[in-house]
């Protein structure tokens, strides 16, 4: 599992950088005026074609790696990566389109990332076959409709959850990273290597990405990357609670309830405003935390002080997801103790929502220079 870690991890910062080179002129056609733009000059998207390139490359060369004898006991028949390159095929396709042109409309890029959920289900089979509740899944098990409906939800929603938090330098990456390392964990715990190499592949892809994106900032993952992410790692949570009983259901929602409950309050918040869920705007929470902690300690004159900016938001959002991280992977066996820690995080969250909308910095720090 280390060697292909290493490889995923070394495709990944090689290729990032050839389309960061590749694409840095064209870096200058996006617009100036987007509200969820917080950073200065030209940068390129399309990071995440390096993450999904250097993954699916680091599965292929699994047989080679075990050949060399790098590689342990992983049955590469159970993997099949080309049902997942079918599967990734319409959403990603239509994320490189956005990050290239600008163009693709909200609703295309749903409709997208629901036939790839589509195809989730009739390539990789994905369901939801319980609640681990006695009093529900026994009429759930009577309709199995409801748990292919829930699961293709599911599949189709991740990866807007993660487009949505993509807003600084390592934030989306480090969420994709540590929730893949967790389940790959759970995986191996119950062993399933295969689907320990998927995520561990994915982890080591986007550990490389980093390498380019945090602190510095020199490339983006774009809506490309933000939708290899939320598929892959939809897919992989809820093969795991499929192939395997002992794992709750609630196990990846804990992991993930960070950004599923970012966007549900989003899509809350704009409804309530009388706005479109899909209008782009700067109240998200990391965008919270950046005004009201970051801004106002540093100085928005200077393009190095907005880099410092941004790179200094992200770990408070860390701190965020390994609050939920650490006691999934505690208790993933546990769906009452989980489902507490995801109504705790919900409410945590609406208090610290509510809480930075009234903070205000006091006036001696509003005055330094860092």
């Amino acid at each position: 599992m280390l060697s292909l870690a290493v490889l995923a991890f070394l495709l990944s910062v090689v290729l990032t950088l050839v389309v960061r080179r590749a694409l840095r002129r064209r870096a200058g056609r996006y617009p100036k005026d987007a509200p969820q733009r917080f950073h200065v000059g030209y940068v390129p998207r399309l990071g995440g074609v390096g993450v999904l390139a250097a993954w699916a490359l680091a599965l292929a060369a699994l047989p080679l790696l075990q050949w060399a004898e790098l590689a342990g006991n992983i049955d590469t028949s159970r993997i099949h990566l080309s049902r997942w390159g079918l599967m990734l095929l319409p959403a990603v396709a239509g994320g490189v389109l956005e990050d290239l042109t600008q163009r693709l409309t909200v609703r295309w890029r749903l409709l997208l990332t629901l036939a790839s959920a589509l195809l989730a289900w009739g390539a990789l089979g994905v369901s939801v076959p319980r609640l681990d509740f006695a009093w529900i899944d026994g009429w759930w098990s009577a309709w199995p409709a409801l748990g292919v409906a829930l699961a293709v939800l599911a599949v189709a929603g991740l990866p807007h959850a993660f487009n949505l938090i993509d807003g600084y330098n390592g934030l989306a990456g480090m969420v994709a990273l540590v929730v893949s390392l967790a389940l790959a964990h759970v995986a191996l715990q119950v062993g399933d290597r295969e689907l320990a190499a998927l995520a561990v592949a994915l982890a080591a892809a986007t550990g490389g990405f980093l390498l380019w994106n945090y602190p510095r900032g020199l490339i983006f993952a774009g809506d490309a990357g933000a939708y290899v992410w939320g598929l892959l790692i939809a897919v992989i949570s809820l093969l795991l609670v499929q192939r395997h009983p002992i794992v709750s259901p609630w196990f990846p929602l804990l992991l993930l309830i960070y950004p599923v409950t970012e966007t549900l309050f989003s899509i809350y918040r704009k409804l309530a405003r009388g706005d479109s869920p899909g209008m782009a705007d700067a109240l998200h929470l990391h965008q919270l935390v950046y005004r009201r902690l970051v801004r106002s300690v540093l100085d928005e004159d200077e393009a190095r002080n907005m880099l410092k900016r941004n790179n200094r938001t992200a770990p408070y959002l860390w701190s965020f997801v390994v609050l939920t991280v650490v006691p999934a992977v505690l208790f993933w066996r546990f769906s009452g103790v989980l489902l507490g820690f995801c109504v705790l995080f919900a409410v945590s969250y609406v208090w610290a929502y509510l809480m930075l909308i009234r903070f205000k910095v006091p006036r001696v720090f509003r005055g330094s220079r860092m």
